[in-house]
């Protein structure tokens, strides 16, 4: 890498005639009780390679946020581009000149997209018109290798191909100052060396076209061997600056502070850090191992494989681990490490192959076997809510330990992995080299005889990792546990007794490190594995036609250096910049990616389409007030022409279902228990002659209440029949009607004559069913963005929360306006329900509710920050008010209180009359325009609220 800076630019205090692309003054950050930065001052020269370097959680991320704008500022200022950052004009004037790339692969990226609409995406937030991001997206394509790939799901990409893609997607802009976060942790020597390549071309590039300074770059890493062949450096540690400098320089101070030789930087950080950390570590010694040649391997699998579906994670596994030894598995992540070791344990069964346990085969459903196995997963999997002694205990019962040998061994493991000042302390809040020692006193709580263990060290600082390792090798010497580690560091695949390296699910060589590197004829075993890399990429580039290549070989054929565009095309950052309010290029490029994904998740987009169809169908019929076919039985004791004349009479009706007779009031009880019957008429002995005498016979009906409302209904009915069959036999037997009073009133139905109350309820399911299901989908729709982490891209992007929020909305109410005009059409066709009124007021009115219910869902997501909770949320708000308070089944105008209140500041009220109105009134706009103002008036409300939740920045 060709040195930009001078070696004078050895600490903080660089000469007052170097550039600075940011500055740091008193800068503090914390997340609740949590301390990431603490009153940091740095100036980070521009024009060069910066990076940072230092363990997880020392505020790397943090720092590296709050420098590029993502994260709000707490404490402190920080200048960026010569601006500062907490003035919003500021920062929205130079986000075109800033790229982010957040930590993860593919972390800002979209795994439904494929690469050229990954990369389309990222030019429209940039507000770029369509030959800009053509030109743009060509030359990214071609000068990254990723043009045979341009049409391949982000999803699908290895590793080093998603960092390169995520890469071009920062790119997109042209910026002055481009910021990584870890980009390349996990990924394999191979695709590492060719992405510093890579980035090391465009500066250079960026240096000759414009004849003036360089992109700035400022990088975090993990990787001290990245970190030796940057400009300049900042060693970190508990949110502090160490010592800031060149990598030789660092060495230099490391060096002049200890008085001992320092042969790496990451010697180097230790030597660096606070006395109180580095307390009485010391260089880690590896004992030789005694190999018992006369004893099986504790661990052989023999053409082990694992398919999920089409996907072969792991392909034609073999090898050997023996008795006591330390073996390694080096690998990039995605490359089938995690996989195998699962299915050493037990914890995944093999689609092909075997693997045996001490010479017998590996069952699962053994627990004899599962307890010769101690396993240690890649993330932290105890329980974060217990505390060390008890997330110990718990352990200790699950392997059936007695009481008295628990508190033994929990006594002996404290003691010996140092935990005596945690005991107490709840796991998550444990510092995270505590953490991995408690994970693996917790995996040997049974005395294993092998010990597997998933990137165990992932992110712990040097000391911690001696640490660790200095267990490991205890076990494996004194007490002979086989262990089986996966790591992507190459420094500790050199202290195990043998490796295997693996790459796309196969192994590549096993052997001892120093073989490996001997065999390549290599200098370190990192150019060992490239060797090895490379030499699989050859094979499998003969193998397989060219456009069907794994992408993570192309790099080879990667056109000449990075062009960069003509001035013209430069000039855009300077032009646009962050000044525009609302640019509908910025804003379509969100709903463009939105309703992209949506139309590729068959599941969701099914549950979307016809789940409010399913609803209808369900809620229509089920949703039913008629009373009808009412099940009733007679217990006649009279036996007359009247009274069967009375029960024909009846059981004539569409009300009324006759059944068997009723013989006792034994029976007639039972009957009505079991819910046979809802209607029991018990009809007394003399009912004729009293009839026919002009007497006043009485009859009992028995009516099951046990649903107050139907109860009522059939109560009414049984009158209603009863007083006209009266009028029927006076008038049969003297030619006149009684009189009831007088006044006789004739009830006549203005609207649903039949008095059917599908008519009623098909209309009021519409609204039921537009305010829960769009609005569910919206809250979800932009929660997952902040789950997954591509929310950033709102934090790091000019687009503004208008724009994300617009975007974002605009398929759901597309989808919502779809569902709409299927509801409508299931209604006439399917009910025969009719629409009498205007069908363009109803889709106008349509229109606006399912703006407000998707605002509904906006607003739900703006304060969430889980998918679950965002769907609890919204259905909470939405289909609670709707069915109580909206009118569905009583009218607004009836309710008082808190909860008239709701009704009227809730949309499905004024739709809901609008939907009714059309359907079973013929109403038209003329009588229904309050209402569609109404509606009209909740848009910009929700809007305004949502814009108001959803923050700009991260905190």
């Amino acid at each position: 890498m060709d040195h930009l800076l001078t070696q004078s630019i050895t600490d903080n205090s660089a000469d007052s005639n170097t550039a600075m692309v940011a500055r740091l003054e008193g800068l503090s950050h914390c997340y609740g009780e949590t301390v990431a930065l603490s009153n940091v001052d740095l100036a980070i020269p521009a024009g060069c390679m910066a990076g940072l370097i230092g363990p997880d959680g020392v505020g790397k991320s943090s720092l590296l946020g709050l420098i590029a704008g993502v994260r709000k500022i707490q404490t402190g200022q920080v200048m960026s581009l010569d601006g500062d950052m907490s003035n919003t004009r500021h920062r929205r004037m130079v986000c075109p000149r800033i790229a982010y790339m957040p930590q993860g692969l593919g972390k800002n990226l979209y795994m439904s997209l494929s690469v050229f609409e990954n990369l389309d995406f990222f030019a429209r937030l940039f507000g770029q018109q369509r030959k800009e991001r053509e030109y743009r997206i060509a030359d990214l394509l071609e000068n990254t290798g990723l043009t045979p790939f341009k049409d391949r799901p982000a999803g699908k990409l290895s590793g080093g191909m998603k960092q390169k893609l995520g890469l071009c997607c920062a790119l997109i802009h042209d910026p002055d100052f481009l910021i990584l976060d870890e980009p390349t942790t996990g990924v394999d020597p191979l695709s590492r060396r060719q992405f510093w390549a890579l980035i090391e071309r465009i500066r250079l590039n960026e240096l000759r076209a414009d004849n003036q300074a360089a992109m700035s770059v400022l990088v975090s890493t993990a990787y001290m061997d990245e970190a030796q062949n940057f400009d300049w450096l900042a060693a970190m540690d508990d949110g502090k600056i160490l010592a800031t400098g060149t990598p030789q320089s660092l060495m230099a101070q490391a060096l002049a502070s200890s008085g001992q030789h320092i042969d790496s930087l990451d010697a180097a950080f230790i030597e660096l850090l606070p006395q109180a950390k580095r307390g009485s570590h010391e260089a880690l010694v590896i004992p030789p191992r005694v190999i018992e040649l006369d004893k099986p391997p504790a661990i052989s699998a023999v053409g082990l494989t694992k398919r999920f579906g089409d996907f072969t994670a792991v392909d034609q596994v073999s090898l050997d681990i023996g008795g006591g030894e330390i073996f390694g598995f080096v690998g990039s992540n995605g490359c089938g490490k995690s996989t195998t070791m699962k299915m050493l344990t037990g914890l995944l069964p093999a689609t092909e192959g075997e693997a045996r346990l001490f010479g017998h085969p590996l069952d699962p459903r053994d627990l004899e076997t599962r307890r010769r196995v101690g396993f240690m997963s890649q993330s932290f999997s105890l329980y974060s809510e217990l505390t060390v002694q008890q997330n110990m205990v718990l352990h200790a019962k699950l392997f059936h330990l007695s009481a008295p040998l628990a508190a033994t061994r929990i006594a002996e493991l404290v003691e010996r992995f140092d935990l005596g000042n945690y005991v107490d302390e709840l796991a998550n809040q444990l510092p995270l080299g505590i953490r991995q020692r408690l994970s693996l006193a917790v995996a040997i709580i049974h005395k294993p005889e092998v010990l597997i263990l998933d990137e165990p060290t992932s992110g712990v600082d040097p000391i911690a990792r001696d640490g660790f390792w200095a267990l490991l090798i205890e076990l494996s010497r004194n007490e002979g546990v086989t262990i089986f580690v996966s790591t992507h560091f190459m420094n500790e695949a050199e202290r195990c007794d043998r490796i295997s390296l693996m790459h796309a699910g196969k192994v590549l060589a096993t052997d001892t490190p120093d073989a490996l590197i001997q065999t390549r004829k290599a200098e370190s075993l990192d150019d060992a594995f490239v060797s090895y890399l490379e030499e699989a990429n050859a094979l499998a580039e003969k193998q397989v036609p060219e456009k069907n290549q794994n992408p993570a070989d192309s790099q080879q054929k990667s056109g000449p250096p990075a062009a960069t565009l003509s001035d013209q095309h430069r000039s855009y950052h300077s032009s646009q910049g962050g000044s525009s309010f609302f640019d509908f290029v910025r804003c379509f490029g969100y709903a463009h990616r939105e309703t992209l994904e949506l139309s590729r998740d068959p599941i969701r987009l099914g549950f979307a389409l016809f789940g409010t169809l399913i609803l209808m169908f369900v809620l229509g019929y089920g949703i039913n007030m008629d009373v009808e076919n009412i099940r009733f039985a007679v217990f006649d004791q009279d036996r007359t022409p009247e009274s069967r004349d009375y029960i024909q009479n009846l059981s004539g009706s569409r009300y009324f279902t006759e059944q068997a007779a009723i013989q006792s009031e034994q029976e007639m009880d039972r009957r009505m228990r079991s819910s046979e019957l809802s209607l029991a008429l018990q009809i007394p002995p003399g009912f004729g002659r009293d009839l026919r005498s002009g007497r006043q016979p009485e009859i009992g009906a028995w009516v099951d209440g046990a649903m107050p409302f139907r109860a009522e209904n059939i109560s009414g009915y049984v009158q209603g029949m009863h007083y006209s069959y009266i009028k029927e036999l006076m008038f049969h037997h003297y030619g006149r009607l009684p009189q009831a009073g007088a006044v006789n009133i004739q009830v006549h139905y203005r609207y649903n004559q039949d008095f059917k109350s599908l008519y009623a309820m098909v209309p009021a399911v519409i609204p039921l069913l537009l305010v829960m299901i769009p609005a569910m989908l919206m809250a979800l729709g932009v929660v997952r963005e902040k789950e997954l982490g591509s929310i950033t891209n709102l934090y790091a992007t000019p687009v503004t929360r208008l724009e994300f929020l617009l975007g974002k909305q605009l398929p759901y109410i597309g989808l919502g306006m779809v569902n709409f005009f299927s509801l409508v059409l299931m209604a006439i066709y399917f009910f025969d329900v009719p629409l009498k009124g205007s069908l363009f007021t109803l889709s106008l009115a349509a229109l606006f509710y399912i703006t407000a219910t998707t605002g509904l869902g906006l607003l739900m997501s703006a304060f969430t920050r889980t998918q679950i909770a965002a769907m609890f949320g919204t259905m909470i708000a939405t289909l609670l008010p709707a069915v109580t308070f909206s009118g569905l089944t009583s009218p607004v105008s009836s309710l008082e209180g808190a909860a008239a209140v709701i009704g009227k500041l809730y949309p499905t009220t004024y739709f809901l009359i609008i939907s009714r109105g059309t359907f079973t009134k013929a109403l038209e706009f003329a009588n229904l325009y309050s209402d569609l103002l109404a509606l009209l008036a909740f848009i910009p409300v929700l809007t305004l609220l949502s814009l108001f939740f959803l923050k700009d920045q991260e905190k």
